[in-house]
């Protein structure tokens, strides 16, 4: 859809809107881009379609690989346009296995389009107790907990939880940056959606927020082994993105 802008204050205007774009879009990777799976793990792809007020804008891919007998990769990618406004971002977590436990041992992301490219690592160096990011020259100035997970770990953690029985959930985790916050999680019932997939009976989650600016639920599907199937963002009760699963693909274990 082309978008001219005629003067310099429109541009710095659109700038401003762009950076917003960017921090919804690093929200809906952070709070939804998760595939959640039995112990052991199933290795999976699946695909999505990302649209914004019903028109598509994007799709996503994710991807769990078994890497040996207890570590795994899971991968999110995805490329986003609206307007002029371009979006492509990839982010990896490479982590290990403890019971029903993620351990983290690598995060990365990586994005690209409108705007500053971005490159962020965070490394989880268990035997020091200590977390790097390459962003710093030194070891994070935040304390260890045996519980961390990272910005896609935590993910796994939720579907073992719910899979458990739990409603309520909640985890330490270390975003991009480096910081060190908590992400709140509630169930809040069960529902039978229509997706490009078909009929899906599912448990609805939604994100507690300490205010109530900010909207972000997901659906995760107890026949495609708890996937997440749709995710929701929204602020002050405007849908920012919405993303549901086109395709979704089983694939063998070592």
């Amino acid at each position: 859809m082309p978008f001219l802008i005629t003067n310099p204050f429109q541009l710095k205007a659109q700038l401003t809107h762009n950076k917003k774009i960017c921090a919804w879009l690093l929200g809906l990777s952070a709070i939804f881009s998760c595939s959640l799976f039995a112990n052991p793990l199933v290795p999976y792809s699946a695909e999505y379609e990302v649209s914004r007020k019903g028109s598509v804008q994007g799709s996503a891919y994710r991807e769990l690989k078994q890497v040996d007998n207890d570590t795994y990769q899971l991968k999110y990618r995805s490329e986003i346009e609206w307007m002029i406004f371009s979006d492509e971002r990839e982010e990896t977590s490479t982590f290990k296995m403890q019971g029903t436990q993620p351990i983290p041992m690598e995060y990365s992301m990586v994005r690209t389009g409108t705007g500053p490219d971005k490159d962020y690592k965070i490394t989880f160096d268990h035997k020091n107790q200590a977390i790097l990011s390459n962003q710093e020259k030194y070891p994070l100035d935040v304390k260890w907990l045996n519980a961390q997970q990272d910005l896609l770990t935590y993910q796994v953690q939720l579907r073992n939880d719910l899979k458990a029985g739990k409603q309520t959930f909640s985890y330490p985790i270390i975003d991009k940056n480096g910081d060190q916050r908590t992400y709140d999680f509630t169930v809040d019932g069960e529902e039978t959606i229509t997706l490009p997939v078909g009929n899906v009976k599912t448990i609805r989650i939604k994100r507690l927020y300490d205010n109530d600016k900010r909207q972000a639920t997901v659906w995760l599907a107890p026949e495609y082994d708890y996937m997440v199937v749709k995710m929701y963002k929204g602020k002050e009760g405007i849908e920012q993105f919405q993303v549901q699963l086109t395709k979704y693909e089983k694939h063998n274990a070592l």
